[in-house]
């Protein structure tokens, strides 16, 4: 008794082909199911039908010698191929898969691999109806081309073919027809279930019979259906009897003529030698089941697909009813009346197009008319959440995974960390134990290239560092990032170590470094740090670039911060940026001297970033012995235009001031400011005496003066007396409109509260001659434009009043008649919100007395 081979043709992820594959096996009763995909997968397809199998699911088979080489072959409860699974499964019948195995496939992938975000595919069909995922390789090409198995097209017709290559487009031109996805609908997913499940598979074999009349099938083809045949004739010798054949349908005529298995030998002898392969089961998603790119499939609707295929009944109805259900979450007034309005609207649709059901485009013009009032915003919404859909399958344990793989999987368990396909937002408290491990994990997943979770901005105001936020999505091809990062470690933590430890040795900037090390403090990776501190500090000593050494500075001074509240040992990035902070210091002025007007605006934000990281670095040493409320340095005394001014410092010791007023020795975290101070007085002096490029530009010195009077190592007085340097008829007017712009750059509250700078930067501006009034005047607007809108009309105020620098110059405000005895009786209470205490006007001892200590002069600035 000769066996009976029966094709069914299908279309890959079509619901339509899906409900015919299960009606067919039901009437064929067959003893062995042939299915095309991987045959690697044969010894894992009985995870198919266990219980915690959940589609969307895929196939993933990689090269073992080089993970990046792989490929997915993804299912939907929707995919013939996976209705044909479980129905061998359930009926006990033998299932296998016949196409041409992975490792061929896998072995003409380019050595490395490629991007896993961008690979050539790996899908077992697209979005032709015909099971064709995507363009062939040209005739006379290798037998796997670029792309792995799972990914071939299911044949192509050559140039010039039916439609310009797309047969279920010649079809249904044929037929008269201008859309041919529309017209595989109406004769195929729409169709009733018939007496004879087979009629529409002898139908399609039929039709695709005609279309390769004149050939069409490519190299890559040809090897797959000669491998599908010997498959064929194998389940032949193994004496089954009734064979059943799940195919694209595109391979059908090729199957139903069998050459000679001489034939067929030869074409597969071309082959290339396999590669060692590993495949498993993998999560995957509808999501990614519509993208045409990447891993995707191409099936513009699987949201839609699913629901059809999983509702008995009337499907419009009810995908109304969920239609109207997500509109009103998001607080769309949508009722049953419009539900009811909306499946007539689409019936009326259907009949005056000639269709012989309400498909997608009729539903959602039903949609949009009806519950959205013509909104195509709540419509994309319905066809984001819905159409497309954002289901996640689930694998069992039992699937085959790297120790890597299943240890992430016990962490996501235990941190209660669940992936999900849809983006969410994270909010972290780094205070608790838990959440600091949550941290963790996403950064050094981060590490590995699973970029499971970005950084995001919390939408909870809060100016603390225990606070972090995320957004969390989990897309199917992290599962081979996660086999590629298995080669560091057997756990994310390892693994993590492992790549930080590989990735400094590796890195050619200092910068690069920097931000490595943030990351291994960010991940808590303990053991990875000594290695990437040390390649750190060893490029930081043959560096001699000081921006770089500048942004290496303010990356680790930020990671210095995370220490705090993490728990994390940071004495040796403490180190590190000291002595970085130290190169800063002998480098900068050379550095400075002689930059044009680009190069001295870079120079500026990076002057400021060190300034800043050095008072982190200060704070964090904790204050020194004189560094306390009541010896706060004062650099406001002397001013005023009838106060002499201080002597100016004439070295950097007298700027920054190196010992206490004790005599004592100052901590390093003080010794490193002062050093910081000097190198910021020596720019200060650096005047371009011989010409621009013998001195440092005018933005750098006023720069470096306003930071060293905030900081009080210069007072007001001194800083006037800088600036009418400046402002005088010897230096250039465009050097001293820099000047300005440096000065100013700190906020422009200062002026309003020193008349005498005012009346300087005045006066000067009405001295500038007409010639370079036009050169420096883009400088000027540029300054004030940053400032304050309340300071900018206050300054005009002032100076159209009158005269500047005299004190009746200064409008009256309300500190002109202060009783100083009222405001003694409030001291208490501001010196307890303050914190501050110290002997009070009542009595030594009592709280108040700390504000007297807070200078009242006019020229105080609010910082």
């Amino acid at each position: 008794m000769s066996a009976e081979v029966t094709l069914l043709g299908v279309r890959h992820h079509g619901p339509g082909s899906a409900r015919a594959v299960a009606a067919a096996l039901e009437q064929l009763r067959p003893d062995v199911v042939l299915v095309e995909g991987p045959p690697e997968a044969d010894p894992i397809i009985g995870l198919a039908g266990d219980k915690e199998m959940v589609p969307p699911v895929a196939l993933l088979a990689h090269a073992v010698d080089d993970p990046a080489r792989a490929a997915f072959w993804p299912f939907a409860v929707f995919s013939p191929e996976w209705v044909a699974v479980r129905y061998a499964l359930e009926a006990e019948v033998p299932v296998r898969f016949i196409d041409l195995p992975a490792a061929y496939g896998l072995a003409t992938e380019p050595a490395g691999g490629q991007d896993p975000s961008e690979p050539s595919g790996g899908v077992p069909g697209g979005t032709s109806p015909d099971g064709r995922p995507g363009p062939a390789l040209p005739a006379g090409e290798g037998p796997a081309g670029d792309r792995p198995a799972g990914d071939a097209p299911d044949g192509v017709l050559p140039a010039g073919g039916p439609a310009g290559g797309d047969p279920i487009g010649a079809l249904a031109a044929a037929a008269g027809h201008d859309d041919a996805e529309r017209w595989w609908e109406d004769v195929v997913e729409h169709r009733a279930p018939g007496a004879d499940a087979l009629a529409p598979f002898t139908a399609v074999a039929e039709a695709m019979t005609a279309l390769r009349e004149d050939g069409g099938a490519g190299r890559r083809d040809e090897l797959r259906e000669a491998y599908m045949r010997q498959q064929v004739r194998a389940a032949r010798r193994a004496g089954h009897r009734r064979i059943a054949v799940v195919c694209g349908a595109w391979h059908v005529p090729a199957l139903a003529t069998m050459p000679t298995v001489a034939h067929d030998r030869a074409l597969l002898a071309t082959l290339p030698k396999k590669v060692r392969t590993e495949i498993t089961w993998v999560p995957w998603t509808h999501r990614r089941l519509s993208q045409h790119t990447g891993y995707g499939a191409g099936i513009a609707s699987p949201g839609w697909y699913h629901h059809l295929f999983s509702t008995d009944g009337d499907p419009l109805a009810r995908w109304m009813t969920m239609a109207a259900d997500l509109l009103r979450q998001e607080d769309h007034p949508v009722s049953s009346a419009h539900v009811i309005e909306a499946v007539r609207l689409a019936g009326t649709l259907a009949v005056m197009r000639g269709r012989p059901l309400a498909g997608l485009t009729e539903t959602l013009d039903a949609v949009r008319s009806v519950m959205c009032d013509g909104s195509d915003v709540a419509l994309a919404l319905v066809h984001d959440r819905l159409v497309i859909g954002d289901a996640l399958g689930e694998v069992p344990d039992a699937a085959p995974a790297v120790p890597l793989q299943r240890d992430l999987t016990r962490l996501q368990r235990t941190l209660r960390l669940k992936p999900e396909p849809e983006a969410r937002e994270l909010d972290l408290d780094l205070r608790k134990e838990n959440d600091v491990a949550r941290s963790r994990l996403l950064h050094r997943l981060r590490l590995l290239g699973v970029d499971w979770g970005t950084p995001s901005r919390s939408a909870v105001n809060s100016t603390g560092t225990f606070r972090e936020s995320w957004r969390l999505r989990w897309e199917p091809e992290f599962a081979v990032r996660i086999v590629e990062a298995a080669q560091w470690g057997t756990t994310v933590e390892d693994a993590a170590t492992g790549k930080a430890v590989e990735t400094a040795a590796r890195a050619g900037e200092l910068g690069a470094l920097t931000g490595l090390v943030e990351r291994c403090l960010l991940a808590g990776l303990s053991r990875a740090l000594p290695a990437v501190m040390q390649v750190l500090a060893d490029r930081a000593a043959l560096d001699t670039d000081v921006a770089q050494l500048a942004g290496a500075l303010t990356a680790l001074v930020r990671a210095l911060r995370y220490g705090d509240v993490r728990g994390t040992d940071s004495g040796a990035l403490d180190a590190v940026a000291r002595g970085l902070a130290e190169r800063i210091c002998v480098g900068l002025p050379p550095a400075c001297t002689g930059l044009d007007a680009e190069g001295a605006a870079a120079m500026r934000r990076s002057v400021d970033e060190v300034h800043t990281a050095i008072s982190l670095l200060e704070n964090a040493a904790g204050p020194g012995p004189d560094r306390t409320p009541d010896t706060a340095p004062d650099h406001t005394s002397g001013t005023g235009p009838d106060a002499a001014p201080d002597p100016a410092p004439d070295n950097d010791a007298a700027i920054s001031r190196a010992g206490g007023p004790d005599g004592a020795a100052r901590p390093a975290a003080d010794a490193l400011a002062d050093r910081w101070a000097a190198t910021l007085g020596s720019l200060a002096r650096r005047e371009p005496a011989g010409g621009a490029a013998t001195g440092v530009p005018g933005l750098l010195r006023g720069r470096a003066v306003r930071l060293l009077l905030d900081d009080g190592r210069l007072d007001s007085a001194e800083a006037g007396r800088r600036m009418g340097l400046v402002l005088s008829t010897a230096s250039a007017p465009a050097d001293a409109a820099g000047w300005v712009e440096g000065f100013l750059s700190g906020g422009g509250a200062l002026l309003l509260h020193d008349a005498r700078l005012l009346g300087l930067l005045d006066a000067w501006l009405a001295g500038v001659p007409g010639e370079v009034f036009t050169d420096v005047l883009p400088l000027l607007r540029r300054t004030f434009s940053a400032l304050e809108a309340g300071v900018r009309r206050t300054v005009g105020a002032q100076v159209a009043a009158g005269p500047l620098g005299a004190p009746s110059a200064r409008p009256a405000g309300p500190a002109a008649d202060l009783d100083e005895e009222r405001a003694d009786a409030a001291l208490p209470t501001v010196a307890l919100l303050l914190g501050l205490a110290g002997p009070s006007p009542a009595g030594p001892g009592g709280p108040g007395d700390g504000l007297r200590l807070i200078p009242r002069q006019a020229d105080r600035r609010s910082a």
